[in-house]
């Protein structure tokens, strides 16, 4: 039977690494004659979108690689942004929203969040790649010779370089999944387009799938859909050659059998090609929307691919989980970002995954820092149970952050501070209680008389067994301390309670680090220092044992949560502030989702 689905009960749960029901080798209608052996065993799903913006791509990309794990399939997942960048690291929270780090280091798109959250994939260097950074390596081989004096252009150059990377992703997988950045009709995604378009030629058509998302506007006034968006939308989309094959049209409510047929018809994809994505209340729905809709069976059929039927209970759980806590707790985020809540998407879910394990709803309470430096945190922060100071860089707000550590600090509220956040917990405990009043970071105040953090000028990389050396002179691109580093954890501590073992790796993206030439000082006044890279050189984790719960820690812990593997150290966080909670309004206890 073509494409058949076969159910095998004994499979374990969605929670569990998955075992493969077939091997690749023994799928049906995957042979590509003369093909490179490296991809006879991968299909490939090409994810585009339309109309405009921020549709969900990438959530979409995330919940079907969802799907085909929960089949039994091994996935990876890319992204391809059109932009000159060479990657997002120097780029406005503003305009591109959180930079999501790997454990090797790179810094990414942020939707490469959202595939390490839905699935068991982990995403590094080769899963993201800009037009900048396409175009550096074109040009970086044309000087090097590389293409024997040839007239290099777009075609075939730029798009085989695309290609390349795209099979380089390739990792023993049964899917890869590539989501082109933009919108269908802007000029910088062409050259993505066209090299995905070529794509199916060179692997097989049997190989390889075209997704379209795409806008079906409700409009109240009339109480009706309109398909025109969409149907423009397809048309540009196969004016540059590429045929969708499935539809994923984003609606605010399920559509009708006769749209669906409007559609299909209009853009020449089958009805059950057509799929709802509707909006949901919590992100992690939409994989369980999907299946409903019968996606991932599409996908398997056209992709001719043999797997066990879909385990999804465990999933499914998780969600009515974060849907229906019993209680809630109040957490104040203090950042100067905040008029962007996708600069801190990471760390906003974590947040909600932490509350899981506590069967507490996370509500989120977003307080700029500027306001608190200009009007005082007490009016702002007072009816939080936590306080948070996410990462960030620059000078605006710091000082207003600074006040929002103090008052969690003297009223006993637990505290997290992550990275920046962690470095201005020192600032401040070195002012108001060690008595060091010019105390400061050197990134804020370079003739600061007490740099409690400084520049660190070289320190020893765990992943590549090197030295690494930088200065004041060195590039902002691509210069921090990235990626995953070990830490040993101090027993008895906070952390070492969080995280149940002695050793752990965290990812980081910063430049400055804590001055150990104050280490004494501040120990001396009552800080702990309970988390330490393993030559003890670097501060990772600082606590302040004469509070309820008062850490700070140098890495991004939140890039490492998951739904169903919650970060310790949010797990924690969110714990104490409900009991918090608890303590100022006992009883008190709703309930709603903030996914």
């Amino acid at each position: 039977m073509f494409g058949a689905v076969v159910s095998v009960s004994a499979c374990v749960d969605f929670g569990s690494p998955f075992a493969i029901l077939l091997p690749a080798s023994k799928r049906l209608g995957n042979d590509i004659a003369g093909k490179d052996d490296t991809l006879r065993q991968t299909k490939f799903i090409f994810i585009t979108g339309g109309v405009l913006s921020s549709l969900g791509k990438g959530l979409a990309a995330a919940s079907i690689a969802a799907l085909m794990e929960s089949r039994g399939l091994r996935v990876t997942l890319m992204k391809l942004d059109p932009y000159i960048n060479v990657d997002p690291g120097t780029m406005n929270p503003f305009q591109h929203g959180e930079v999501f780090v790997t454990d090797d280091g790179a810094e990414t798109d942020l939707d490469l969040g959202h595939y390490e959250r839905f699935t068991h994939a982990r995403m590094s260097k080769k899963n993201n790649y800009t037009s900048g950074g396409i175009y550096y390596s074109v040009i970086t081989k044309e000087r090097r010779g590389d293409y024997l004096g040839g007239t290099v252009q777009v075609i075939p150059h730029v798009t085989d370089e695309i290609k390349d990377c795209i099979k380089g992703a390739v990792d023993d997988v049964d899917i890869e999944i590539v989501e082109i950045g933009g919108t269908v009709g802007d000029i910088e995604s062409l050259p993505f387009l066209e090299a995905i378009r070529q794509f199916r030629t060179d692997v097989g058509r049997e190989n390889v799938l075209y997704i379209h998302v795409t806008l079906v506007p409700y409009l109240s006034t009339s109480g009706e859909v309109k398909t025109k968006p969409t149907q423009h939308s397809v048309k540009e989309l196969r004016s540059i050659g590429i045929q969708p094959d499935i539809l994923l049209c984003r609606t605010e409510k399920f559509l009708s059998g006769d749209i669906k047929k409007k559609i299909a018809h209009f853009c020449n994809v089958d009805t059950d090609a057509v799929i709802t994505a509707k909006d949901v209340e919590c992100i992690y729905e939409v994989p369980l929307l999907f299946h409903q809709e019968g996606l991932d069976e599409k996908i398997v059929r056209m992709l001719n691919i043999w797997t066990r039927a879909p385990l999804l209970d465990t999933w499914a759980g998780m969600v009515r989980q974060l849907k229906e806590p019993s209680h809630a707790v109040r957490i104040a985020i203090v950042g100067k970002y905040i008029d962007l809540k996708e600069s801190y998407k990471s760390l906003n879910e974590a947040l909600v995954h932490g509350g899981a394990p506590n069967d507490a709803r996370v509500i989120l309470d977003y307080v700029d820092s500027e306001n608190v430096e200009k009007d005082g945190g007490e009016a702002l922060i007072e009816g939080a149970e936590g306080i948070l100071i996410p990462g960030g860089f620059g000078q605006r707000g710091v000082e207003g952050k600074i006040k929002a550590i103090r008052y969690a600090r003297e009223n006993r509220i637990p505290f997290l501070g992550i990275c920046l956040g962690m470095q201005l917990a020192t600032v401040e405990f070195a002012r108001h209680v060690a008595g060091i009043e010019k105390a400061h970071s050197m990134e804020f105040d370079k003739n600061t008389s007490h740099p409690v953090i400084f520049l660190m000028r070289e320190w020893f990389d765990y992943k590549n067994n090197q030295m690494i050396r930088r200065s004041e002179g060195s590039d902002f691109g691509g210069t921090m301390r990235l990626g995953a580093y070990p830490c040993v954890l101090e027993p008895g501590s906070l952390a070492y309670e969080a995280y149940g073992r002695p050793e752990i790796s965290e990812r980081h993206r910063h430049r400055y680090e804590f001055n150990n030439a104050y280490r004494e000082t501040l120990g001396e006044h009552g800080m702990r220092f309970t988390g330490l890279s393993p030559d003890k050189n670097l501060v990772e984790i600082i606590e302040i044992p004469d509070h309820p719960w008062f850490l700070g820690c140098q890495f991004h812990p939140e890039f490492k949560s998951r739904p169903m593997e919650p970060h310790p150290i949010f797990r924690a966080f969110v714990g104490k502030s409900l009991e918090e909670a608890m303590r100022k309004r006992p009883g008190d206890f709703g309930k709603a989702c903030v996914c």
